[in-house]
């Protein structure tokens, strides 16, 4: 049994490392990730996640872990920022106000996938244009939904948040730990 992890995310790898799960393999997956119209963030999330899962090419009996995550303020999807005009966009529009980070797991071993959703409360504080020129200009937004990430220079725009810090990061820890172990990949090594 191999794990195959569906993510170019250094983050994923990381909050993984942290549990002692290191994948045998890293195949991300190449997929449109295009908002259906009118889809809802949760819905959305979920269904990339799935997509992504069901495109990784895997052995019978090896596992694909995936995941998406994406910032929604109310029903507007804020993805991956194209450029730095985008990016500045989102975060005016997120400062001062909560906004919701989903992060969908999924988990396939053979035929069988499990999926879960896990959704964290953000307020971000507003920022001023000194702010925001300096954030832009450390491209640290590059790549994240909503433009940030809670794990970087980011994190000192966020004083609250209610959920998980790690799915904000881009991975649900104990959520992925219980569904590799459904999946029946020995993440407790010491377990019969």
């Amino acid at each position: 049994m191999r794990l195959i992890l569906g993510s170019a995310s250094p983050r994923r790898r990381e909050l993984l490392a942290q549990i002692g799960v290191v994948p045998d393999s890293v195949l991300p997956p190449d997929i449109d990730e295009t908002p259906l119209k009118g889809e809802l963030p949760r819905l959305y999330c979920a269904r990339i996640a799935r997509e992504k899962v069901q495109a990784v090419q895997v052995g019978a009996d090896d596992i694909a872990l995936c995941a998406d995550t994406t910032v929604a303020l109310g029903r507007r999807i804020m993805g991956k920022p194209v450029d730095a005009g985008e990016a500045a966009a989102f975060l005016i529009a997120l400062g001062g106000r909560r906004h919701s980070v989903i992060t969908a797991v999924a988990v396939r071993r053979g035929d069988q996938i499990w999926t879960r959703e896990v959704v964290s409360a953000v307020k971000m504080k507003r920022l001023s244009d000194a702010e925001i020129n300096s954030y832009l200009a450390s491209n640290d937004w590059q790549g994240k939904a909503g433009g940030y990430g809670i794990q970087g220079l980011a994190g000192a725009f966020i004083p609250w948040i209610s959920g998980s810090y790690t799915a904000i990061m881009g991975l649900p820890v104990a959520e992925t730990a219980a569904m590799l172990v459904t999946a029946g990949y020995p993440i407790w090594k010491g377990q019969p």
